[in-house]
């Protein structure tokens, strides 16, 4: 959780209980991202090579770089000599074993932990100074009461209003925060109560909270996390277009290779520093990664039932 002013924070007074629901959404304020239509081959301004990509509408032109970042807590290097870029229309997943530091780089991308080293973003043509891009940022879970009456109408106005909630909102804010959700398909749930909502449509709340206003870079850790399958599937299909029609880069943790790897443009496998870093066929096909997940681990073969074991049953 983010200390006090580095990102904004919204309180939300209800029942006579303050409840705190910042958490879920953190971004910085940076120019205007750029934006064209068309597929571009472009020289990247981190990259010696021209790029192409072919995912249209792409800008193509704004890049977030990590430079001989780390983080060190307690004289213990949780990371070290990470050097990264991610460019817009990108889905980079973000792989490792426990305790590799995957939270760890979202919170320090974030700013909520210290760090060393540089975090950048810049745009093609445009010379002015950007050292942090504008993030949005959806997390794992939210700790919720249940029993709380707060809507998800409440939650998205506390976020983009300074008027007390308890004080109502407009008409015209309502269908503003329509609009909103709309974007992640959630736009039937502006009434409902927060602690009513199933994993996979808390997510798609916090996801449209994460895109206003629209990031630079977009960090999800672990987001269908306690999902069910369908829900899973639903949630990095909207991913994906939200990809492609926003021209987003996206930073996302995951432990489900199967699920993620279809929809990922990028892997990254992370164990304190970056050890492979390519397609998610390349990298799921590295040893190390191999050994690391037990992918090639034949599962046990099933038992096979005798006509002695059915008569003993």
């Amino acid at each position: 959780m983010p200390s006090p002013g580095v990102f904004p924070r919204h309180d939300l007074i209800l029942s006579r209980q303050l409840t705190w629901f910042g958490h879920g959404v953190y971004w910085r304020s940076v120019p205007a991202r750029c934006r064209s239509q068309g597929i571009f081959t472009v020289a990247d301004p981190c990259c010696p090579d021209p790029i192409p990509f072919p995912h249209p509408p792409l800008c193509g032109g704004c890049c977030t770089r990590l430079v001989d970042f780390g983080v060190t807590l307690n004289d213990a290097k949780i990371l070290e000599g990470i050097n990264l870029h991610f460019h817009c229309g990108e889905i980079t997943a973000i792989i490792g074993p426990n305790g590799a530091g995957k939270t760890t780089l979202l919170r320090a991308i974030l700013g909520e932990i210290p760090h060393h080293g540089a975090l950048r973003h810049s745009h093609v043509g445009d010379d002015s100074p950007m050292n942090h891009p504008r993030t949005g940022y959806v997390p794992q879970k939210l700790d919720l009461d249940p029993a709380a009456p707060a809507t998800v109408a409440d939650i998205m106005a506390a976020a983009g209003s300074r008027r007390p909630v308890w004080l109502g909102c407009s008409r015209r804010e309502r269908e503003r925060i329509r609009e909103r959700l709309a974007v992640t398909g959630a736009d039937g749930l502006l009434d409902r109560r927060l602690g009513a909502l199933s994993g996979g449509e808390l997510q798609r709340v916090l996801l449209a909270l994460a895109l206003a206003p629209l990031p630079d870079l977009l960090l999800l850790d672990e987001p269908v996390a306690g999902v069910d399958r369908a829900g899973t599937g639903q949630f990095y299909t909207l991913l994906s277009r939200l990809r492609r029609e926003y021209d987003l880069s996206i930073l996302l943790v995951s432990h489900d290779l199967a699920e993620i790897a279809p929809v990922a443009d990028r892997m990254i496998f992370l164990n304190r520093r970056v050890l492979a870093d390519g397609t998610p066929a390349a990298v799921l096909a590295d040893p190390l990664v191999r050994r690391t997940f037990a992918l090639d681990i034949a599962p046990p073969p099933a038992p096979v039932r005798t006509a002695a074991s059915f008569r003993e049953a």
